[in-house]
């Protein structure tokens, strides 16, 4: 199995990583099963899967204990990475970065994941009511104390902070420059698709040239690139798709033009639209790894094996031909 480095801790992952927020967060919970999800996460390990990611705040807490149910046999095999920072109420996610705070839901999630450390400790979201640097330096504290081996910031909600006819990560990397003052960046998670490619124009590079990995949410477009969801057949009330605009029965009939096209560079592979839409991830940085979510144990086999489809430059050319995705992201 392809092994990549992340950060100036020279940590090695997998090629491909498990997002395991679905198990037990934001999407179809008719389908959501703990054995199940058990189930995914040792397929993971058992097809070369390293990287797992999660998050205190899935479920809340639920995911970790999941995940920690794993590590309690195998912890040798996994490289863990969850998040802090933010704060689940009956109708309402805050941030919270006082360093107390921090310091606490560490020891909260080393406990819940059944380690004695935290491969990366990633900051979910900066709290607008605490500098940064603050944050971050009771972070590097746990490193310093042993939790912790190395520190990631998640820029998944880059779109709301952005400033108008601002580019979609200025915001972010004025942010990584400042932290990066008090406490190296090992990693950013940031959304990089097929069909989300704005990471490309300056937050990949500005990773690349700083030797800081990026890790790739979302790059099966919250499952629309594997072809396997049809235009109009609705979700579950509580499943984030609900409330996409790209998800409307319109815009996914209207993008269906993107599956279709990634569906043609499977077949001169024998590879499904999943696999091409994660090796064009993969392809585009040596510090990059797609981190796809799932709760199937077959999906995370699947998924896996895309790291060993080459894209030819035709795939490449056709892929970058293909008409950007319909319908905004806000």
């Amino acid at each position: 199995m392809e092994r990549r480095t992340i950060g100036a801790a020279a940590l090695e992952v997998g090629a491909i990583g498990l997002g395991c927020m679905p198990m037990h967060w934001a999407y179809t919970a008719s389908q959501q099963s703990g054995e199940g999800a058990l189930r995914t996460v040792h397929a993971a390990l058992d097809a070369g899967t390293t990287l797992l990611d999660t998050a205190d705040m899935y479920g809340p807490f639920t995911n970790e204990l999941l995940v920690g149910r794993v590590l309690r046999e195998r912890r040798k095999e996994a490289f863990v990475s969850t998040k802090c920072g933010l704060l689940v109420g009956d109708q309402h996610i805050v941030a919270n970065g006082r360093p107390g705070y921090v310091k606490r839901a560490c020891d909260a999630s080393l406990r819940r994941l059944q380690t004695d450390v935290i491969d990366v400790y990633q900051l979910h979201r900066p709290d607008p009511e605490v500098p940064v640097e603050e944050t971050w330096g009771a972070m590097a504290d746990l490193v310093s104390a042993g939790k912790v081996r190395a520190l990631g910031w998640c820029a998944i909600g880059a779109r709301t902070h952005r400033r108008s006819r601002a580019g979609l990560y200025d915001a972010t990397i004025r942010q990584l420059e400042r932290i990066q003052q008090v406490f190296p960046v090992s990693c950013v998670q940031a959304e990089l698709s097929v069909w989300s490619r704005e990471a490309l124009d300056s937050l990949v590079p500005w990773c690349a040239s700083r030797g800081v990995g990026l890790l790739a949410a979302m790059p099966l477009g919250n499952g629309f690139l594997s072809g396997t969801l049809t235009p109009g057949q609705g979700f579950e009330p509580e499943d984030i798709r609900a409330r996409h605009p790209r998800f409307t029965a319109e815009m996914m009939a209207a993008n269906q033009p993107i599956v279709a096209g990634l569906r043609r560079v499977a077949g001169r592979h024998g590879a499904t639209a999943a696999q091409v839409a994660l090796a064009w991830v993969l392809a585009q940085g040596r510090h990059v790894v797609p981190v796809p979510g799932t709760k199937k144990a077959g999906w995370v086999v699947q998924n896996a094996a895309a790291a060993q489809l080459r894209l030819t430059p035709e795939d490449f050319a056709e892929i970058a031909a293909l008409p950007r995705a319909m319908g905004s992201w806000d």
